[in-house]
């Protein structure tokens, strides 16, 4: 893991986030019982140039929280450019809307509320880009759910493909969370449909490129 004071200056010499991200941060760890499922500055930052680098036309967010990877994707959009993004918790649903009409960027998003099980197969779109931040069980679920859905050469990422270290325990002891991601990583390792390298980078991104 990376010292303290390391990922300080990294901190340091990386782009800071925007002033609304600042303040939908603050709200966040305010209000939120698990504050640290928010992406925050570095990583809000490094989804937000993947986007800028790859130019895509539509992103799918599976997990939305409180709406900061939404605001940091939809920043990286052509003006033609849609993010669907889909939470599961209706109680987060007023915080996301007004944090989305406070960025000016309400023409480039759509909030989806529900299952994203249930919600996936309704959307009629060819992703350019899928971000996956949803319950670690159902990861590999989604991942069969969209993949057909997903270009050639367009991009999946998983967020907290370490899971705290987790992923390094015995299979007998993990939990259904850890067992989840553990088996979302062995499935993708072994997918000769596309490329993956995990980044060990906040707690783990898996990038997969579709052949």
């Amino acid at each position: 893991m990376i010292s303290d004071d390391l990922l300080e200056y990294a901190e340091f010499y990386s782009t800071q986030e925007l002033t609304i991200l600042e303040k939908l941060s603050r709200e966040t760890h305010l209000t939120q019982v698990y504050p640290r499922m928010m992406a925050g500055t570095m990583q809000g930052t490094f989804l937000r140039l993947i986007g800028e680098m790859m130019k895509p036309r539509r992103i799918l967010e599976i997990g939305t929280f409180t709406g900061y990877s939404a605001l940091c994707f939809a920043a990286s959009l052509p003006e033609s450019g849609l993010l669907h993004t889909i939470e599961v918790n209706p109680e987060q649903e007023e915080v996301i809307r007004r944090y989305i009409q406070e960025s000016g960027l309400g023409k480039k998003i759509i909030l989806h509320i529900g299952d994203a099980k249930t919600v996936i197969p309704s959307l009629e779109e060819i992703w350019d880009l899928v971000y996956i931040d949803a319950d670690k069980p159902n990861y590999l679920a989604y991942y069969h759910l969209i993949f057909e859905h997903v270009r050639p050469g367009g991009f999946i990422l998983a967020d907290n493909t370490l899971w705290d270290g987790k992923v390094l325990n015995e299979r007998s002891g993990m939990d259904k969370d850890t067992l989840g991601i553990e088996e979302f990583n062995d499935f993708i390792h072994h997918d000769a449909r596309v490329d993956n390298l995990l980044l060990p980078f906040r707690d783990g991104i898996m990038m997969i490129r579709k052949h």
